[in-house]
């Protein structure tokens, strides 16, 4: 059965790729998804502000005394000439390129275009295939356009583009106020892929402390309609690839989000909840699913329940909207 996709431009053996978690900050955990059946990996997130403390650390170490001996400030480089990395997580990349032969993919957090595309270079020159952009940025500054905030995920995208030649990825949350004009803006940008959804994490509110609180809530089957939606919507009107990357617990999600269009399917959740010898799962579900109906390729099914090739495209639209409401309790 040929499950090979391609991602990125790059050519992965079957859909299934393991989702920026902790799990992926171990080499064994990386070596035992390639032996059980994962298409690529997706390592956890390096933080801008990870980054920019350890380059003020830096600025900090190499500046004591100089005010001593003023021949010393020849010594050593500015901060901005000095790029300083998390060094353990390019070592990271050396060794799981090195390990493995599935697509290795570096994932950048952050919510500016400066501070980490120097950062994005070295991913690049330890190895990586590809860089993610897990864009994380909460409008909270009322004064601040909803053009603004489209238009520093561009920009964000744009600079590091022009850092680097590695595919770059860009993971967004659903909601902007034109999803479908976001993802062609960004895909005119520049973006090779387009990973849908980033979830936000809100706080709540600790009833007892009066404090907040946050924690980590991790996505259910029940959550994939959104994502499910706009992939559907987006496939084949972008040339970006598209990865689905929220809800995903068994084979089921697996397969609905290829039928609505995605190029791979990210699971990061059900890892953490099962371990990483579920990918097996979701590569076994997905292979029993295909092969119960005598399809033996997925490009047979990709995207074959999109918005343009369903006979009803409306289904995805209005219509189905006022269908559905006006149907409830008929039946």
């Amino acid at each position: 059965m040929d499950l090979t996709t391609r991602y990125l431009g790059l050519e992965l053996r079957n859909p299934l790729v393991a989702g920026a978690g902790p799990f992926n900050a171990e080499l064994d955990n990386i070596k035992r998804l390639e032996d059980l059946g994962a298409g690529a990996v997706v390592l956890p997130s390096i933080f801008e502000e990870q980054i920019e403390h350890e380059q003020q650390l830096m600025e900090d170490l190499i500046t004591v005394g100089t005010d001593s001996y003023a021949e010393a400030l020849t010594y050593f480089p500015s901060q901005a000439a000095y790029a300083v990395d998390p060094v353990r997580y390019l070592d990271l990349i050396r060794r799981a390129t090195a390990a493995v032969d599935i697509p290795v993919i570096g994932s950048l957090n952050g919510a500016t275009d400066h501070g980490w595309v120097e950062y994005a270079r070295q991913i690049e020159e330890a190895g990586a295939d590809a860089v993610e952009l897990n864009i994380y940025f909460i409008p909270s500054d009322l004064d601040l356009t909803g053009r603004a905030v489209e238009q520093r995920y561009i920009d964000i995208l744009k600079t590091v583009k022009a850092a680097v030649r590695i595919p770059v990825a860009v993971k967004i949350g659903p909601y902007f106020s034109a999803i479908g004009n976001m993802a062609r803006e960004l895909d005119k940008a520049g973006a090779d892929g387009l990973v849908l959804f980033n979830r936000f994490y809100q706080p709540d509110i600790d009833l007892e402390r009066l404090a907040l609180v946050s924690d980590l809530d991790l996505s259910r089957p029940n959550e994939c309609r959104l994502p499910l939606l706009w992939l559907g919507v987006l496939a084949g009107r972008v040339k970006a690839s598209l990865a689905a990357s929220t809800g995903v617990d068994s084979a089921v999600e697996v397969v609905k989000y290829l039928l609505a269009g995605a190029d791979v399917v990210m699971t990061t959740s059900a890892l953490l909840r099962e371990g990483v010898q579920h990918i097996q799962s979701l590569r076994d579900g997905l292979e029993h699913w295909l092969a119960a109906r005598g399809i033996h390729s997925l490009a047979a099914i990709r995207g074959c329940m999109s918005h343009r090739n369903i006979p009803d495209p409306m289904a995805f639209e209005r219509a189905n909207y006022i269908r559905i409401l006006q149907g409830y309790g008929r039946k």
